[in-house]
């Protein structure tokens, strides 16, 4: 008897949940940020989805959320024209950066150094975070919204997706693009793997792989339904993904095999992450919950407990972790 995919719920966002993103693995375990169309980014335990804190201070949505590494830091990005740096122990705005524009993707570097922002405007800007009084450092070339900007290759370039079509390849140096992809449609979202430079990409209800440097085209799926998110496991054994259909989807990254598929949201997913163990992978879904998935079911990590397959008759119950007051960090 196959086990039965029990994943947490992750309750207490009013609106749909668009963004999300895990932290590197610190000494006190890894942590989720999830970003919400209600403005109010959340902080959780990663391995639990145990709520820590919410940061109280945009008023518009939020479309994008980021921590660093060592998650002491968290940056967001919102319909109120800012982008917003936090300090994520103690909840505290620390800065506000001001925008022409909807802010929809914030990064940080590796060192936490420097923010990288991007949105409806068109513009990609670079923040020197140590000198606040400094105007950034501006990209132009894309010619609609920009949805997603990361850093790759040691934070020596820039990859952004945007509304044109297009992902475009950045040199940091000298501000300029380096090579192009198109599409026939907009791209839905877009993770990059720094263990092999892999840039993964979602459009329409293609899955698709790609070398992050190159742009070469590593290999592609295509899904049965229209897929919003997607993401790698860390080894590179499987990825998943998520869309319309309100399923999550796991498949082979080998052999591009459909090996799970599980129906939990209410709503169309938005954002799929794998935690940075690999052990489990977070969702957020139109229906304003986050839910995360074990990897290997059945297995015991975080709140799971090994369930054997004869006891499944009787474990019917859906963990649920606790609803966040309305109260910062």
């Amino acid at each position: 008897m196959a086990m039965r995919q029990t994943p947490l719920t992750c309750s207490g966002h009013t609106r749909p949940v668009v963004d999300l993103a895990f932290s590197g693995i610190t000494p006190y375990g890894y942590f989720l940020i999830s970003a919400c169309k209600d403005g109010k980014p959340m902080l959780r335990q990663g391995d639990t989805g145990d709520w820590i804190g919410t940061f109280l201070g945009h008023k518009g949505a939020v479309w994008g959320a980021t921590l660093n590494r060592d998650a002491t830091k968290a940056a967001t990005a919102a319909a109120d024209f800012t982008a917003k740096v936090w300090d994520a122990l103690s909840g505290d705005e620390v800065l506000t950066l001001a925008h022409k524009h909807i802010v929809k993707t914030v990064t940080f570097t590796q060192d936490s150094n420097c923010l990288l922002t991007g949105g409806n405007d068109k513009l990609l800007r670079i923040y020197d975070l140590s000198s606040t009084d400094a105007a950034p450092q501006e990209i132009a070339g894309h010619t609609s919204a920009i949805k997603k900007a990361l850093w790759c290759n040691g934070d020596k370039h820039i990859l952004s997706a945007a509304e044109d079509k297009t992902i475009r390849l950045w040199d940091r140096c000298s501000m300029e693009e380096v090579k192009r992809l198109s599409f026939d449609t907009s791209v839905s979202s877009m993770e990059y793997v720094a263990d092999g430079e892999v840039l993964v990409i979602t459009y329409g209800k293609t899955i698709a792989f790609y070398n992050a440097l190159s742009l070469d085209l590593i290999k592609s799926v295509d899904a049965p339904a229209p897929i919003n998110s997607a993401s790698l496991h860390p080894e590179k054994d499987f990825f998943v993904a998520g869309g319309e259909d309100f399923k999550l989807y796991k498949f082979d990254y080998s052999n591009k095999e459909e090996l799970e598929s599980y129906k939990g949201h209410f709503g169309p997913v938005h954002c799929v992450r794998f935690s940075p163990d690999g052990e489990l992978y977070a969702s957020g879904s139109e229906d304003g919950t986050l839910r995360l998935w074990q990897t290997a079911v059945g297995k015991t990590y975080g709140l799971w407990k090994c369930i054997l397959p004869e006891d499944l008759a009787t474990d019917n119950a859906e963990p649920l972790c606790n609803s966040p007051p309305e109260i910062k960090a």
